[in-house]
């Protein structure tokens, strides 16, 4: 028996039992979930590993890795009651840990494409490390985790996933819900396999050493299954489980035994009770956490310049060029994306070429594009630049949880203690004739993301100086391109009588100036600057309305300065955007320049979208649901004659 084992077990069961009272106590806010009875699992894990350089990413019941890992008692009680001495300065509280090389978060099975990212980046970095993610049995319900352990042996990745088979997922058991073998699931995707559990520490330790040392001098990853019980609630105190069955698993539990042979006077179990005490005294003394809560904060317009020089050729060269001068320029750049690899080039031909240049940096995926950009969230955390190609932007839906509960969440619940560069670029829009899910504009679902940037391409995107910028962010940014633009030459002659000019930001609102005082302020999202350009011509040569131009770049957050100080002059305001109608960027622009108008006369707003159904696959139908050059003329006249 391995006193100094169990002793730390130990230390981690005080720790729970004393959150659970402090919940009873009315002291701690939220939920918890707590480890009792799987303490070895977490302990043998953390021993197996190597401290310097290794890490490990946990789950929801994370308490007992992270104190095996870390030893930082202080900083997690403190971080589950919230103070701003916390491992996260109270953002993360219970499920959401952050500290010498650890993390956590509570979304099952997401964690594991995030963890096998972080594998890459030790292994592109060469530092030999290798990457632990610790799961549930009930994970394995979790399609992303196989689209992971494709990845993870495809690229062999140095990856240990540790499964803890407590035989419950929250309060069903796994009879009820899982089918076939635990460890042949991962063994299908040829991954060495292990098993092992807590009531043989001994025997444990043995197993998970073995499987270390396979991962680290390999490159390789492996599974091991660890069969543990759950002595405690799922969460506080909801347990429907049959007590005889958990007092059976109680009276042969390791920790247990060690108490009862110690006796409750023991000095070291009194020491790790006492250690507990102070801590939660100590958080108790401090203030509630004095953290910023943040979200990505583009720098405001201050201003506007004549811009003259545009790149040459078109957006999707421009694009491409873009590309390899950053994969030229930094060795931390990563491409990965579904055929993204000469000679192909992607589905658009974006990356054609870069993969000849950079072999070991341009890399094919499956067609797995949650694993994908978790696999990216990973890379990020791990120090890489990840730039993701997702082929179309219909698939973004198949990602929402990487990059909702995850990218957009781990800077701002992490407390600022880690950067997130990564960058997932993705063509939408429709007038292809792909038809319903490959035709969609779907920037309104994220427009509204905290934590994440939107970039919507359009016609007069500086593509070479908009990669300049994304190559200094520490958030994590969706880039929207558009099919029809990447044929669209940045440097198009303008329409007659107007000047360029951009917001002096670091990714700038274009603004087309015209000659003469304008009538109407006319804002268009991507695509739309197309037909926007040629109805402001239209309008100015057949009825003398002057219109002038508006461009975003970043949609989120949206620089609405520049937007007020066009509308200011003409009272007069239309938006358009090729998304579907209703809950979307035009009425977050009309709802903000309602706010702050303040012109000479009454303010009046129109909006032009598409259709709110399916985009259809024949083209006159397609025309039909979305704007063009004559919807935006026809809007600008019912403004002008309102």
């Amino acid at each position: 028996m391995n006193d100094a084992r169990l002793e730390r077990g130990y230390l981690i069961r005080v720790l729970e039992e004393r959150l659970l009272q402090l919940f009873s106590e009315g002291r701690l806010a939220g939920t918890t979930h707590t480890c009792i009875g799987q303490e070895l699992s977490a302990v043998v894990l953390a021993e197996s590993l190597d401290s310097a350089r290794d890490i490990i990413f946990s789950n929801h019941r994370c308490h007992g890795h992270f104190i095996a890992w870390t030893d930082d008692v202080d900083g997690l009680i403190a971080e589950v009651m919230g103070k701003r001495t916390g491992v996260c300065g109270g953002m993360g509280g219970s499920q959401h840990l952050c500290g010498r090389r650890f993390f956590s978060n509570g979304v099952q099975g997401g964690i594991v494409p995030v963890a096998a990212g972080l594998a890459f980046a030790e292994k592109l970095g060469g530092t030999r490390g290798i990457v632990a993610v610790c799961i549930g049995d009930g994970t394995l319900g979790e399609g992303v985790i196989y689209e992971a352990f494709n990845i993870a042996v495809r690229w062999s990745l140095p990856l240990l996933v540790l499964l803890e088979n407590n035989l419950y997922a929250q309060s069903t058991n796994q009879n009820e819900t899982l089918a076939g073998d635990i460890c042949a699931r991962a063994a299908a995707f040829g991954m060495r396999t292990f098993s092992g559990d807590t009531w043989r520490q001994e025997a444990l330790a043995a197993t998970l050493c073995e499987a270390v040392q396979l991962v680290r001098e390999n490159s390789c990853p492996a599974f091991v299954r660890v069969d543990t019980y759950r002595l405690a609630a799922h969460s506080k105190g909801d347990d429907d489980r049959d007590p005889l069955e958990i007092a059976g698993y109680a009276a042969r539990d390791p920790v247990n035994a060690y108490v009862k042979a110690r006796g409750r006077d023991d000095a070291g179990l009194s020491a790790a009770r006492a250690r507990i005490d102070r801590a939660v005294e100590l958080a108790a003394a401090e203030c509630a956490s004095e953290s910023p809560m943040t979200t990505p904060r583009l720098p405001s317009s201050r201003g506007r310049r004549a811009i003259a020089d545009v790149e040459s050729g078109t957006q999707l060269e421009a694009i491409n060029r873009a590309l390899g001068k950053w994969l030229s320029e930094d060795a931390r750049a990563v491409v990965i994306g579904e055929d993204v690899r000469s000679p192909y080039g992607g589905a658009f031909k974006v990356t054609r070429g870069l993969s000849d240049r950079f072999p070991d940096r341009v890399v094919n995926t499956p067609i797995s594009e949650a694993a994908i950009v978790g696999v990216g969230n990973g890379l990020a955390l791990g120090g890489a630049h990840p730039i993701v190609e997702i082929m179309f932007g219909d698939f973004l839906t198949l990602c929402f949880d990487q990059l909702v509960n995850h990218a957009a969440k781990f800077r701002s619940m992490y407390d600022r203690k880690v950067r997130l560069p990564l960058i997932v670029r993705t063509p939408m829009g429709g007038g292809r004739g792909y038809g319903p899910t490959h035709s969609q504009n779907l920037e309104k679902h994220l427009a509204g993301v905290p934590g994440l940037i939107l970039v919507v391409l359009h016609a007069r995107t500086r593509v070479d100086a908009l990669y300049g910028s994304l190559r200094t962010l520490d958030d994590p940014a969706v880039i929207i391109e558009n099919k029809l633009l990447y044929r669209e030459r940045s440097d198009a002659p303008l329409p007659a009588g107007y000047t360029r000019h951009e917001t002096d930001a670091l990714l700038p609102t274009t603004v087309l100036v015209p000659d003469a005082a304008p009538d109407i302020s006319l804002v268009a999202f991507g695509r739309m600057s197309v037909p926007a350009e040629r109805a402001a011509t239209d309008l100015s040569e057949q009825e003398e309305i002057i219109v002038e131009l508006v461009f975003p770049l970043a949609v989120a957050p949206l620089d609405v300065d520049v937007i007020c100080e066009s509308v200011a002059q003409t009272g007069r305001l239309l938006v358009v955007e090729e998304g579907a109608e209703g809950f979307d960027l035009a009425s977050e622009v009309i709802a903000n320049v309602a706010m702050r108008y303040q012109g000479p006369g009454p303010l009046r707003v129109r909006r032009l979208a598409g259709h709110p159904v399916p985009i259809p696959s024949a083209p006159e139908l397609e025309r039909c649901v979305l704007p063009d050059e004559a919807d935006i003329v026809r809007a600008c006249m019912e403004l002008f004659d309102a």
